[in-house]
């Protein structure tokens, strides 16, 4: 076994679900019908869905398998449990729709935060951004001509990228999985939940084990359905409380809502501002973070309150020194964070972050040298045993679809050059710019995929280097206005974060070649339906409005905060230099790392350490305490009474609830597109 530190509850994560002896194809006639479905029906509820309560994704998944799922036990059709993960597959990658993105464009262009910072004049030069005539802007319509260079590179961007991705994700899982041997553990929540279709077939159809999965790893076990059920029936019931209710409300009664549960989070900053000055309290009403809170690793939801007691004490003693001096009595949440970013926190963050990656790097040191460590013992013959999962995973590294690595590398190179030229043609050859663009995409993003693909493979959490962009521009000497923020560069993506979705392909015994047959398929497909959707949703209503609640909250801060380093390439002082501190940079970087190897020392649990130094980075609090409380809950009270086998149960109750308010939040947009699309006549 390896030398290298990993803490019990990570091994308990892994050992959940084992890798099948055997992988089946997943593509077939039905994933053809569901990417029409999908785009027909799961892009526009997800687009809906993201405006209205600013969840999106998860919830789709899982109505597009129950549907199908429905619609095959109906025509006597039995879905092998590699199909059903290509569908949820498919229902995921749908829910990125590329066109979404311009729905935030052109409200960013005409934003107040981009007039008041200067940004809007020079963003009628980037011209593969959007429109800036007021009069195009006002006519809510993307099918004009002003549109069309947008929508061009949209849909060039959106196909090389996807390749790109689905391609080098890959990679990174076979170094993090194959190689480092981590145990991914937040994989088994997908793969539990496919796990729970699928035997569920085999105990209404009463059909052998082998169709739906391995007979010798997977007996058919109906508690998986059941406790599906559970989280299902959670998830409708919420679902019609916090997302129906004020959606139909608004769709039946002339633009009036009835809103129960607040939406995105009730605010409590201002009645507790005398004794919690410049710190932002509230509470997210989101049954799902309870959910979330007991599926993570304890440790890592138990450091991240911490991190956020030790960020509620700090910020009062801040403003009493005058650290965040901008912070006004009567300020509410968004006004209270966007406040202490710009005097502390945003410098501050970009030192948390920079210890964040500082750990990281020492992990892979460690890794790095466990490993060899136990190359050498191995060929002294001291180590002469291997995991079982391991051996069948290189047995099987043939049918299980892996493409060579030589592949991955190519596609890596060719697709970087080719984005290298259209950006150095857009930005017309800026020498500086050019050479920061060769160092992200040879240098940086394959260090940092590394890095992240790691900790998803030991946390589930990731890691980045904070204004690694945003420094490299800097130092290019680049001054022509905002055009470098809009540069199509897809390598600046980190690639290790989806790294987690092969782990789960892996663990439902599907052929990783299905998922390429399903981009193939998808892409096109969901490029047309998103266009037409995003367009239909812009004639609705303005966007942001009353109509979309958490688009209404939160949009202006993010303009507002977006706009920051914006202002940076202006030519003349900004904002961003009267935000950027290096002291508080230093202070956020030394206090982090100190916080990490002093945890480290202590022999504290991995995930309490990234838990604590990630909770010291201010962000929107409101979410923290649910997640804490369903951690509790999940381990004081039903692991106690279940277990370890409530680690086998949480993840799919988790799917189920996913499901159950996927199901009702779709049902309330289609009901809500319907009665915007009626035209209603005078007699």
């Amino acid at each position: 076994m390896s030398a290298m530190r990993l803490d019990k509850e990570l091994q308990q994560y892994r050992d959940i679900m084992k890798v099948p002896s055997r992988f089946e194809e997943g593509f077939s006639w039905t994933a053809l019908v569901a990417a029409l479905f999908i785009a027909l029906l799961m892009v526009p509820g997800s687009m809906y869905m993201g405006l209205l309560i600013g969840q999106s994704g998860g919830a789709s998944q899982w109505v597009t398998v129950i549907l199908f799922l429905e619609a095959a036990r109906r025509a006597h059709k039995t879905l092998k449990r590699a199909e059903l993960y290509i569908l949820f597959f498919m229902a995921g990658a749908a829910m990125g729709s590329p066109f979404s993105g311009l729905l935030w464009n052109q409200y960013f262009i005409q934003s107040q935060a981009a007039i008041g910072a200067g940004v809007a004049e020079p963003l009628k030069e980037v011209w593969w951004y959007a429109p800036s005539d007021p009069a195009v802007l006002a006519q809510r319509s993307f099918f004009m001509k002003e549109w069309y260079p947008v929508l061009g590179m949209i849909i060039f961007g959106t196909i090389i990228n996807r390749f790109n991705s689905t391609v080098l994700t890959y990679g990174m899982f076979r170094l993090a999985s194959d190689i480092e041997r981590l145990p991914f553990p937040m994989a088994p929540v997908g793969a539990a939940g496919i796990m729970a279709l699928a035997e569920q077939q085999v105990e209404e159809d009463k059909v052998q084990p082998e169709s739906v999965g391995d007979a010798d790893d997977d007996k058919p076990e109906s508690w998986r359905w059941r406790v599906f059920c559970i989280g299902a029936v959670l998830g409708l019931s919420f679902g019609v409380v916090y997302a129906a209710l004020p959606a139909l409300s608004n769709a039946f009664l002339n633009g009036k809502k009835i809103m129960l549960l607040p939406i995105p989070f009730a605010d409590f900053t201002q009645k507790t501002s005398d004794i919690l000055p410049a710190f932002a309290t509230g509470w997210t009403w989101s049954m799902g973070g309870v959910i979330s809170g007991m599926v993570f690793p304890f440790f890592g939801v138990l450091g991240g309150f911490i991190g956020l007691i030790i960020t509620m004490v700090a910020n009062p003693l801040l403003y009493k020194f005058g650290l965040l001096h901008s912070w006004e009595h009567g300020m509410d949440t968004i006004r209270t964070n966007f406040s202490n970013q710009i005097d502390f926190y945003f410098s501050f963050s970009i030192g948390i972050s920079i210890a964040f990656a500082i750990a990281g790097f020492y992990q892979i040191y460690r890794a790095v040298r466990d490993r060899a460590k136990e190359r050498r013992q191995q060929e002294q013959g001291l180590v002469v045993e291997a995991e079982d999962d391991q051996l069948k995973t290189r047995e099987n590294i043939a049918e299980r679809g892996d493409i060579p690595l030589p592949i991955i590398i190519a596609t890596y190179f060719i697709i970087s050059f080719l984005y290298i030229g259209l950006s150095g043609w857009l930005i017309e050859w800026h020498r500086g710019v050019m050479v920061a663009m060769f160092f992200f995409a040879f240098f940086y993003t394959p260090i940092i995929s590394y890095v992240t693909a790691r900790l998803q493979g030991m946390t589930g959490q990731s890691v980045s280097i904070p204004m690694v962009r945003e420094a490299a521009f800097l130092l290019s000497g680049y001054t022509g206005g905002v055009k470098i923020w809009f540069l199509p560069m897809p390598f600046l993506n980190n690639y290790g974060g989806g790294a987690g979705g092969w782990r789960v392909a892996e663990l439902t015994g599907t052929r990783f070649w299905s998922i390429w047959k399903a981009e193939i398929i998808l892409t096109p497909i969901v490029l047309v339906s998103s266009i037409v959707f995003a367009q239909f949703i812009w004639s609705l209503d303005p966007i942001p409005s009353s109509a979309y609640p958490y688009a209404q909250k939160m949009w202006p801060l993010n303009a507002a905060t977006s706009t920051i380093i914006m202002t940076s390439t202006l030519g003349r002082f900004s904002q961003f230099q009267e935000t950027f501190r290096w002291e508080y940079l230093a202070a956020g970087a030394t206090f982090g790392t100190v916080m990490f190897f002093v945890l480290y020392a202590m022999n504290l649990p991995m995930m309490l350490v990234y838990g604590m130094v990630g909770g010291l980075n201010e962000t929107t609090p409101h979410s923290v305490l649910p997640q804490f409380i369903g951690a509790l809950v999940g381990r004081y009270y039903f692991q106690r009474r279940l277990g370890l086998k409530w680690r086998q149960y949480i993840p799919v109750v988790m799917a189920g609830y996913g499901c159950g308010l996927g199901l009702i939040v779709t049902f309330s947009t289609g009901v809500t597109f319907m009665t915007k699309a009626v035209i209603k006549i005078p007699f």
